[in-house]
């Protein structure tokens, strides 16, 4: 096929992909949404809720056999993808040059020769938001000046959350003091596994009053949280307390992102939209490596909540490596053939 003529093919797929297979409406979003206010602490909600297991892990394991995209389709569904991202340095060895790399990266997500091979270079395609440490936001912040991209910084003792707490509503306040738009806070663990719900509750509410403006992602560290009952409830609990987005992970656990804990949370966020009329954002983390993995969570989230959660308002990855296979198989589709992973550096 000549991907000159073709461009036109992939740029409706690229519209049309994410609407073009069945979904229950369970809700409809707009797009614009007003924030999530929270709701006050009940805790008869959060006795009652209840997880099948097994009946989880066998809707999980269809997730990536009953659904298939080729050709344009999957090059649409992959762009889709790239911005649904957030581009992520986490490591101790991060600095401005690495940072600055990575916004680059982040403002061109995919070689402009490729999207010129594909006629869709005019669509300004980039990632959702690029994530870093409290000290690196205002590095990224400059370097995405103009973009439109917004920062998202990891805050609250991250990884561990188990700093004092009066720290770390101060890290929360550094963060958004020096720019950044997302801030991403991690739960005290204890509170889920000796159900102290309303502490889990109050304390997340304190995080959300200390972002003010900034959108928080609440992080759960679900392989940290035993059961998947666990993870529903505190799913609720978090957004009860305001929670803009509720994340899977941190990526340091042991067990990050899995199709079965997110069925789980998007389970639970759909839930409470019913009751509340709040539409709030999933994050899975952690784990997701590969362009097949980032289509099975759009099929995931397309299927469970509908078109709107394939946005990023509504639905992010946290991704580090993810982006280097997305752009591989895009350079596949258009040549035909699979490059080495250097020929797509992150930063």
């Amino acid at each position: 096929m000549d991907f000159p003529v073709a461009g036109d093919l992939l740029r409706n797929r690229l519209i049309m992909a994410t609407t073009s297979t069945e979904s229950p409406a369970t809700l409809s979003a707009p797009a614009g949404h007003p924030r999530n206010l929270g709701v006050p602490f009940e805790l008869g909600w959060i006795k009652h809720a209840q997880v099948n297991k097994s009946a989880v892990e066998r809707r999980a394991a269809t997730l990536s056999t009953r659904r298939t995209v080729k050709k344009q389709w999957q090059a649409a569904w992959l762009l889709k993808a790239i911005s649904c991202m957030d581009l992520t340095t986490l490591s101790g060895d991060d600095t401005e040059g690495k940072v600055y790399r990575l916004c680059a990266k982040a403002r061109h997500p995919v070689r402009r020769e490729l999207l010129a091979a594909m006629g869709v270079e005019d669509l300004g395609i980039t990632v959702g938001a690029v994530c870093v440490y409290p000290t690196m936001v205002a590095h990224a912040v400059r370097a995405l000046e103009g973009s439109g991209i917004p920062v998202a910084s990891v805050a609250t003792a991250f990884p561990a959350g188990l700093s004092p707490m009066k720290l770390r509503l101060e890290e929360i306040r550094y963060a958004v003091g020096e720019g950044a738009a997302e801030i991403d806070i991690v739960i005290t663990r204890e509170h889920v596994l000796t159900g102290n719900w309303l502490a889990l509750y109050e304390e997340i509410a304190a995080f959300r009053e200390a972002c003010g403006d900034s959108h928080m992602k609440t992080i759960l560290a679900t392989g940290e949280l035993a059961t998947l009952r666990n993870i529903y409830k505190a799913s609720l609990v978090a957004m009860m307390a305001g929670a803009d987005f509720i994340k899977t992970s941190t990526g340091k656990e042991p067990e990050n992102a899995t199709l079965p804990v997110s069925l789980t949370m998007v389970r639970a966020l759909r839930e409470y939209g019913e009751k509340t009329g709040y539409r709030i954002g999933f994050k899975p983390a952690g784990g997701i490596r590969t362009a097949k993995d980032a289509i099975t969570w759009l099929i995931l989230m397309k299927e469970e909540l509908g078109r709107d959660w394939l946005e990023p308002e509504l639905f992010r990855f946290g991704a580090s490596s993810l982006l280097t296979d997305i752009e591989r198989q895009l350079e596949h589709y258009v040549t035909g053939r699979y490059s080495a992973a250097h020929r797509h550096p992150m930063a």
